[in-house]
């Protein structure tokens, strides 16, 4: 079983920038996939960023590319997605997501809402 605890979210303006962060309840080099995912009123949950265990490799939704890092740190069981240039469309529930030997858990999200 894995939980995950996500902080970060908030108001923002358009261009500002958000951390968003998500903490593991087991050693984070044991998930062999992590991510950010989001949702939209009245949208389907969309993948935003991955990252592998080592990190090595990370994956983006084209909208986002440019703008949001995705990153970990090991040491303290922690995912992050760093929002820069933030956009009225990005105002969503962003969800964090762990793959453990072939299972998905989520968190329970947490809102970023972007003014123009």
């Amino acid at each position: 079983q894995v939980q995950l605890v996500e902080s970060g979210g908030g108001l923002v303006q358009a261009g500002g920038s958000l951390r968003l962060s998500c903490v593991t309840s087991v050693n984070i080099f044991s998930i062999d996939t992590m991510g950010w995912y989001r949702q939209a009123p009245g949208n389907q949950r969309e993948l935003v960023a991955t990252i592998t265990r080592t990190g090595a490799r990370t994956n983006y939704a084209d909208s986002v590319k440019g703008r949001f890092t995705i990153s970990k740190d090991n040491a303290k069981n922690t995912v992050y997605l760093q929002m820069n240039s933030l956009k009225p469309e990005d105002t969503a529930v962003y969800y964090c997501k762990a793959v453990r030997v072939g299972l998905d858990y989520w968190g329970q999200g947490t809102q970023v809402t972007v003014s123009s």
